[in-house]
């Protein structure tokens, strides 16, 4: 399988997007991909590599990039030959199967529309991720591609959650969920309301609303929001273990007995981490694209890289596009 890898992207690119390449190949060893971006810097960062993953990365140069402070679709336009543009344009003509990125956000959005194309039947992409929560995962979407939704747009969003809940996470029969300011159905504005309306029409299983705390407790397979609020969801989980990291470590080091039965804590500590760990799940699939496109997170290293990897080749072995595409029709 053949992945492009806009190696310019995200705040540490080349040098960790080129580690993160390397890690995945050495995890995968059907995996080939094609890193996107200056040649000159790329190639000193690969040349060291055993030969069993160097031959399987290749370098195409791309004289432009696209800033993180950019504006999106002008960028998009602009620079055709930019590292975003050369791996989405890969995508549309078949020479890669799909293509990954710690860039810019919503270039990587108008990219996916105006290189790839939407798949027919979608109106607006959306960024789904799959948050893990206490029993399994939950399948977020938007967080981030839509910032403001239409209640039709909803409505497709949570046609795509399903297939991606049922064919890359295995539920049998997802439950399906609008995010919303409480469980009752009085609540919710005009948007939210007009898109319960066509749920519950639909051939979804539709099990109503959910608010924020509901999340974490898996009370929905498929939670449906607007980007705005997924974006701000998504940001305040990564932020809150972050921080509870921080006071636990700050905590420890005040105190002799924590530290003495840190000792003994510290696999299962490990172990909490690395669930919750956004590097360890890094890779967000923009769907209702004509192609495999993941947004890695932008500051992501070298494990976030090969994680974003990993959920492009799965969602690509998978055939995630031509399964919305056949639930649509």
């Amino acid at each position: 399988m053949i992945l492009a890898l806009d190696a310019m992207g995200g705040d540490h690119g080349p040098a960790e997007t080129c580690r993160g390449a390397a890690a995945a190949c050495d995890s995968y060893k059907d995996l080939e991909l094609i890193l996107v971006g200056k040649e000159g810097e790329i190639r000193p960062l690969i040349e060291p590599l055993p030969e069993g993953v160097r031959k399987r990365l290749s370098v195409v140069h791309a004289e432009e990039l696209i800033g993180m402070d950019e504006h999106p679709t002008r960028a998009m336009r602009k620079k055709r030959q930019s590292s975003l543009r050369l791996a989405m344009e890969m995508v549309r003509s078949k020479e890669a199967e799909g293509c990954v990125s710690a860039g810019n956000t919503g270039a990587i959005v108008a990219g996916g529309v105006l290189v790839a194309g939407r798949i027919r039947g979608i109106d607006r992409p959306a960024f789904g991720v799959a948050l893990p929560t206490l029993s399994k995962y939950t399948f977020l979407l938007d967080v981030g591609a839509t910032v403001r939704s239409k209640s039709l747009n909803l409505y497709q969003f949570a046609h795509m959650g399903n297939v991606y809940s049922k064919k890359i996470l295995g539920v049998a029969e997802p439950k399906v969920a609008l995010l919303s300011n409480g469980s009752e159905e009085i609540k919710g504005d005009e948007v939210i309301s007009a898109a319960r309306e066509l749920l519950l029409g639909s051939s979804l299983n539709y099990t109503g609303y959910v608010e924020g705390d509901d999340i974490p407790y898996s009370r929905a397979d498929v939670v449906v929001c607007d980007g705005f609020s997924g974006n701000v969801i998504l940001k305040f989980a990564e932020g809150l273990m972050t921080a509870v990291a921080s006071i636990l470590k700050e905590e420890m080091g005040q105190r002799i007995l924590p530290k003495m039965g840190m000792v003994f804590m510290i696999p299962m500590m490990k172990d909490l981490w690395s669930r919750f760990n956004y590097e360890r799940h890094g890779g967000t699939p923009l769907l209702g694209v004509n192609g495999v496109v993941v947004k890695a997170h932008g500051r992501s290293k070298a494990p976030a890289i090969a994680s974003a990897l990993s959920v492009a080749r799965n969602f690509a072995l998978q055939k995630g596009v031509e399964r919305i595409q056949e639930e649509l029709e």
